[in-house]
């Protein structure tokens, strides 16, 4: 008579490579890499990979908006930002838009942190599952108040607020049809259909 199955065995996989901050620094600072664009979540070395006309649309529209809303220098494309203390030897990701707190001048020297972003923004095309999941739950460990995941495919808005253990406690999904503001800017309505491309 067979056993119930209860719980699977560690996974001992040896052939990845979980990279640390300091290695990924390393790596940058020499030649190895020639410009190719990467970001360290989770131990692992994501691609950049270049983005598709739909994505880039999305992404400058988003950005246009969120600069008429918080200003040009609060609104940062593209930038490293840290996580949750826990988190931050193993990962060092790179949303396609942050909105700051504060000035952009403000942070020369170090990564803005959890405490310093209104909005973090993952525009998702082929990478709707990963900004969903791993992303998600990396950033509401960081206790990030405010994350949304433009999908671009399905020309919605998702919404994660109210991180709690681990998890966004809040998630919804607007329709193009549906508008939304951010937290830190309740007056400020975004028609979904705005953030697409015709």
């Amino acid at each position: 008579m067979p056993t119930t199955f209860i719980e699977l065995p560690a996974n001992l996989d040896s052939r990845r490579k979980r990279w640390t901050r300091s290695e990924y620094d390393e790596l940058y600072a020499s030649a190895l890499l020639d410009g190719q664009r990467l970001e360290l979540v989770e131990g692992d070395l994501i691609d950049k990979m270049g983005k598709k006309r739909p994505h880039v649309i999305s992404l400058n529209l988003l950005q246009g908006w969120l600069i008429q809303v918080f200003g040009v220098r609060r609104v940062n494309p593209g930038a490293s930002i840290d996580v949750a203390p826990e988190d931050n030897p193993s990962n060092e990701p790179e949303p396609d838009l942050i909105v700051l707190k504060r000035d952009l001048s403000d942070f020369t020297k170090e990564n803005p942190g959890p405490e310093d972003l209104e909005l973090v923004v993952e525009v998702a095309d082929f990478t709707l599952w990963f900004d969903l999941t791993t992303k998600a739950a990396l950033y509401a460990r960081a206790g990030i108040v405010e994350y949304w995941v433009p999908d671009v495919a399905g020309r919605r808005l998702i919404v994660h607020r109210d991180p709690q253990a681990g998890k966004y406690a809040s998630v919804a999904a607007y329709s193009e049809e549906e508008s939304v503001a951010p937290l830190a800017a309740p007056e400020s309505l975004l028609q979904v259909r705005d953030a697409f491309p015709e």
